[in-house]
């Protein structure tokens, strides 16, 4: 495919030219809080086209204005886009304007700043997670230890078949969730160089949460 590169059979970078247009746009210092939010829910929509191009179809029997005819439709139970808080929800709501039926789980983990180490305090997600494609979120995939907690825990739930999509990532992070999810795909606008020692991406773009929200 054109707008995609296939880094690893675990890994994959969209590059389509309005992601990485769009990514730079969202890298620069100067890019203000509204903007950034709305870049955000721009890319987060160009990923959700690339997370779900592979759900499963069926046939249907359908009547257009001409004819009768059979037509391709979705198959089985909706999806469940899953937010890693608060950062995520950045990407949701992108997600959302693409799949507006699917199904919303929200894990809240925070990173501790001293270890590094993921702290779960919220968790509530749609049941039947056995029979959806999960699709976790969050602008951020650097330690990995985030990602890697909440997979788990939704693993735990019952939950199959899951994807992680995000704008950034760490080779450490993919090397992490490689390690302990193998299973699980991650699709993300860029892999950047390395992480620095406070566990923030470089170059990155600073802290997705802060630079959404307006609290840097």
């Amino acid at each position: 495919m054109s707008d995609s590169e296939p880094v690893a059979t675990h890994t994959t970078v969209v590059d389509h030219p309005l992601v990485q247009h769009k990514l730079t746009l969202m890298r620069q210092t100067a890019t203000t809080v509204v903007k950034f939010r709305q870049l955000a829910r721009e890319i987060a929509l160009l990923l959700a086209y690339e997370v779900t191009r592979d759900l499963p179809l069926t046939t249907i029997d359908i009547e257009t204005p001409v004819s009768p005819a059979k037509a391709p439709a979705l198959e089985g139970k909706k999806l469940c886009l899953v937010s890693i808080l608060r950062a995520g929800n950045g990407l949701l709501d992108g997600m959302l304007d693409l799949v507006p039926s699917a199904r919303v789980g929200h894990v809240g983990i925070y990173r501790d700043p001293e270890t590094l180490i993921a702290v779960e305090y919220y968790y509530k997600v749609p049941e039947d997670l056995s029979e959806r494609l999960t699709v976790v979120v969050d602008p951020m995939l650097a330690t990995g230890n985030s990602a890697v907690a909440a997979v788990s825990k939704l693993k735990d739930d019952g939950a199959s078949q899951i994807k992680f999509a995000c704008l950034l990532a760490a080779p450490e992070g993919i090397e992490q969730m490689r390690e302990v999810h193998p299973d699980v795909p991650i699709i993300t606008a860029a892999i950047d160089e390395r992480l620095n020692d406070h566990g923030y991406i470089v170059p990155g773009l600073g802290d997705a949460g802060d630079r959404l929200y307006g609290t840097r």
